[in-house]
């Protein structure tokens, strides 16, 4: 469907706007704006209806909804006060009141605005795990000259997603070439065979950069994540490595959610490897019975042998059966965790994942040199993924080193806020307080754990210690009997003898608050 006013033809199909021939640069929220008006000329358009329509219900501010429309009005020049053809109707919200005609045929374009690329029409298949495209940021401040800021950032934010050998990254050469070009997600999700793409656009006024920034399922047309920037322009470079960075670390947990519901809709029958993966996480997460998520696990080894994942995360799980205390031969388990995090590496040295899991498997083994090295290796090779930031926080908190630890843990949580690692990080970072002997704080971080994570077991016998060490007689004892309830047999392994991974005085100070808790050893 093709839109023509006032000189304007509005293609709703390849999202562009042009004026006579020439196309008009517009942010993908204000082209979304302006098609919504265009097609709804028929009625007042008022704000809750745009906030659902543009923003797919997302609140938005006052100022943010008039910018837009500002910038819709600029685009089609109807600035000022006349309103020819957006008006603004008091206490109600706004309508197109251009004369409008429509065209379903193709609009024939002069031989010199023809695109300068083609893209092959065959599509591609989809590859199983999630697959994005980076597009070329829109430089809409009109100076050519800040070319290289938007076009940069775009370049980075492929890099660092090239990180992460969850997802499938599509290069830059394939990617920029709709650059300046107005085209539906649908058809780039069909040429590159792509499940999401992230747009966004950069403007420069003055000594302020804002960047716009979308990821969108490509299969739907729907946004699944959308964040603005406003930044000082002093430290140019400086904006560009925060704000690829933030974006970068913003997509990774909105693509694995956007997955998992995916999977989720598809039965557990016939499972591709990915998908098994997905259910696996979801079950892993539940942290009830883990027989499920080690058969989806299985499942997705199975379906691709070259899937490393699915191995490194039965080591996670095997350590998790070992410290919970519901392992008859924990052992044998060890030995099994050992074995599935070297394979994952073997399949994939350059699985950040797989690395990280190794890490946890040498500490949990007392081997904390090794450990650290593990995790090190895991961060350089993927630094937007959370867990070889929490194995690194983990190693540092048993190894007397609590407050260095701080800085690895809060990164694993900013980089994972509610996903699978989260309550781990939260009691990891509980624990360097109650070992620092700052019990009020890990009071608090405990309490936190447990309120948003109800049926993870670790923190609650570590929440009696620490109200046992503050002298809180009936709160502790209250706690320990929660403790034990959750999980006797996490509170057995706990006070059975001192695990390989604790310092000695660490295992002591431990004991010391469940006594005080009221425990009777």
């Amino acid at each position: 469907m093709r839109f023509l006013f006032d000189n304007h033809v509005l293609d709703i199909g390849q999202r562009e706007l042009r004026l006579g021939a020439e196309p008009v640069a517009l942010e993908p929220l204000v082209f979304d704006m302006l098609a919504y008006l265009v097609a709804n000329r028929d009625h007042v358009v008022s704000k809750d209806d745009l906030q659902d329509a543009v923003w797919s219900g997302r609140i938005v501010s006052e100022s943010a909804l008039g910018s837009c429309i500002a910038a819709a009005r600029r685009a089609i020049g109807d600035s000022g006060d006349a309103q020819a053809l957006i008006r603004t109707i008091a206490r109600k919200g706004f309508r197109f009141v251009g004369e409008v005609s429509e065209e379903t045929s193709p609009v024939a374009v002069p031989p010199q605005a023809s695109p300068r690329f083609t893209i092959a029409p065959a599509p591609f298949a989809r590859p199983d795990k999630p697959s994005i495209a980076v597009l070329a940021f829109a430089n809409i401040g009109g100076d050519p000259t800040e070319e290289y800021f938007s076009d940069g950032i775009a370049d980075d934010i492929i890099t660092d997603l090239s990180h992460d050998r969850s997802l499938f990254v599509i290069s830059r050469n394939s990617s920029f070439t709709y650059k300046g070009r107005a085209v539906d997600v649908k058809k780039i999700a069909d040429d590159l065979g792509i499940r999401y793409v992230l747009e966004g656009s950069v403007r420069r006024n003055g000594e302020q950069i804002r960047v716009n920034v979308r990821l969108i399922d490509a299969e739907t047309g729907s946004p699944i994540w959308a964040e603005r920037f406003d930044r000082a322009a002093e430290a140019v470079f400086a904006v560009h490595d925060e704000i690829s960075t933030a974006v970068t670390r913003a997509i990774l947990p909105a693509v694995a959610d956007a997955e998992r519901r995916r999977a989720m809709r598809n039965g557990p029958d016939n499972l591709s490897a990915w998908e098994a993966w997905q259910w696996a996480l979801w079950h892993f997460s539940r942290w009830d019975d883990f027989s499920n998520a080690r058969d989806y696990l299985r499942r997705a080894a199975a379906a691709d042998p070259r899937f490393a994942a699915p191995h490194a995360m039965l080591a996670w799980l095997y350590l998790s059966e070992v410290t919970l205390g519901v392992d008859p031969s924990p052992a044998e388990t060890m030995t099994l965790a050992a074995t599935e995090a070297r394979t994952a590496i073997e399949l994939d040295h350059g699985s950040g994942l797989a690395h990280a899991m190794l890490a946890w498997v040498l500490d949990h083994q007392g081997d904390k040199g090794p450990a650290l090295e593990e995790a090190e290796r895991a961060i350089s090779l993927n630094p937007n993924d959370p867990q070889g930031h929490l194995a690194k926080g983990r190693i540092l908190v048993f190894s007397g080193q609590a407050a260095i630890a701080r800085d690895s843990l809060d990164l694993a949580l900013a980089l994972d806020p509610l996903g699978l690692i989260t309550p781990a990080t939260l009691h990891h970072r509980g624990m360097g307080c109650y070992l620092e002997r700052n019990y009020l704080a890990a009071e608090e971080i405990f309490r936190r754990t447990i309120k948003s994570f109800p049926e993870f077991p670790r923190p609650y016998p570590f929440l009696a210690a620490a109200l046992g060490q503050l002298g809180r007689a009936d709160e502790a004892r209250t706690a320990l009997n929660a403790a034990i309830a959750v999980s006797p047999s996490h509170f057995q392994y706990m006070i059975g003898s001192c695990p390989p991974y604790y310092r000695p005085e660490d295992y002591e100070l431990l004991l010391e608050g469940f006594k005080k808790a009221g425990w009777r050893g």
